[in-house]
């Protein structure tokens, strides 16, 4: 039992962040769970096309609109990282914090460093909305058939958080922390990666799944996702260590536990417009 939680109490400095290299180009766990999620994605919404009566769509719907989701999570990953964590960063240097390859000195790949949830969340609704748009297809009905499978997607994004290291939880004494070798300090740590992709990834995905087919009205899927992972958040963020150049920034709560708490009320709102449209139209 001793060598098990030593094991587990010190695999973070076992996994290496690399794939492979070639060249100068490394290839990373962290950007190859990003196409395994959309993949996923992908395939689960073939799947519910196929087999749960949904109106019947052309070939290219599915791979066409993840297309403009994918391009919306990247852009407003960054962007929301940059107007929620990053501020400073953007205004001292505009252009630089938005590339992934830095001019000093030459030209050399560095990739995107920090990506906000949140963010990725309002592009990919924006993205979704002007696809539905260009598709003449009602917005809401569009996201309710991916939501059912984005919380298992997104459960590999925060594995490749872990495998990265980053975004490590709160000093803890607990035998299930962690060292993480980039956190400051020498004390355990909660692995809160794990935490958020086993309940906002496979939990949230469950319920979801669960009763994709029992949706009453449009948006009722993307109601229950916004609420339910609001809910789930608010709370592993007090497992989770707030950004350092932030810190708690207001009544104890983490800019994470903020952006829950709107992420909350936009599902509450969407919960209730989409009951009284259905109210509405029974009368």
């Amino acid at each position: 039992m001793h060598d098990f939680v030593y094991w587990w109490q010190t695999l973070p400095y076992k996994m290496d962040p690399v794939i492979f290299t070639f060249g100068p180009l490394a290839v990373r766990w962290y950007g190859m769970m990003y196409i395994v999620a959309f993949a996923v994605v992908f395939l689960l919404t073939r799947y519910r096309l196929n087999h749960d009566k949904l109106p019947r769509r052309d070939g290219t719907f599915v791979s066409d609109a993840l297309t403009w989701a994918m391009i919306g999570v990247l852009l407003g990953g960054r962007f929301g990282y940059l107007l929620f964590y990053g501020f400073s960063d953007f205004i001292a240097n505009p252009i630089g914090s938005l590339l992934p390859f830095s001019l000093n000195g030459g030209c050399s790949i560095q990739g995107i460093s920090g990506m906000s949830f949140h963010g990725g969340l309002i592009g990919v609704t924006v993205a979704l909305y002007l696809f539905s748009r260009s598709r003449q297809e009602d917005f809401l009905a569009v996201t309710d058939l991916f939501i059912p499978s984005l919380p298992l997607g997104y459960m590999f994004g925060r594995l490749g958080n872990f495998i990265n290291g980053e975004l490590w939880g709160r000093v803890t004494e607990s035998s299930i922390g962690m060292y993480f070798p980039m956190a400051p300090g020498t004390s355990l740590r909660h692995p809160s990666q794990l935490y958020e992709a086993f309940f906002e990834g496979i939990v949230l995905f469950v319920l979801l799944w669960a009763i994709r087919r029992k949706s009453p009205f449009p948006g009722f899927l993307s109601a229950i996702y916004l609420i339910g992972y609001a809910t789930v958040r608010f709370f592993i963020e007090f497992y989770r260590e707030p950004d350092a150049h932030l810190g708690l920034v207001f009544s104890g709560m983490s800019m994470g536990q903020l952006l829950c708490l709107v992420m909350l009320a936009a599902g509450a709102l969407l919960l209730f417009l989409g009951r009284r449209r259905q109210a509405g139209n029974k009368q």
